[in-house]
């Protein structure tokens, strides 16, 4: 790079960085240590990522508990996000049974 040269920040590229991150491009729940870049970093940590955190954790399990044999269906194709700063996806078609909500 050179002094006044336009730069790009990919974090999708820096969370799968293969000096970082054993099999880089395989998403592992359990990865440890798991440094990725998901909530910033230093002084650009985003505020919401504990309460993203908490919510994971007892919203996840309340969800998987009352939609049981959750499975993608034949058309479950992803439809990405328009955007370079982030992955994601508008809607993965899915289907399950409810369970009863008492």
């Amino acid at each position: 790079m050179k002094k006044g040269d336009q730069v790009v920040v990919w974090i999708g590229s820096a969370n799968r960085y293969e000096t970082q991150f054993d099999d880089a491009e395989t998403f592992i729940v359990s990865r440890s240590p798991n440094k990725h870049l998901a909530f910033g970093h230093g002084i650009h940590f985003c505020l919401g990522a504990l309460q993203a955190r908490l919510e994971a954790h007892v919203a996840l399990p309340v969800i998987l508990e009352r939609m049981k044999g959750i499975q993608m269906t034949n058309d479950a194709r992803l439809h990405p996000i328009s955007s370079s700063l982030v992955y994601g996806t508008n809607r993965l078609n899915i289907t399950f049974t409810p369970s009863s909500l008492q």
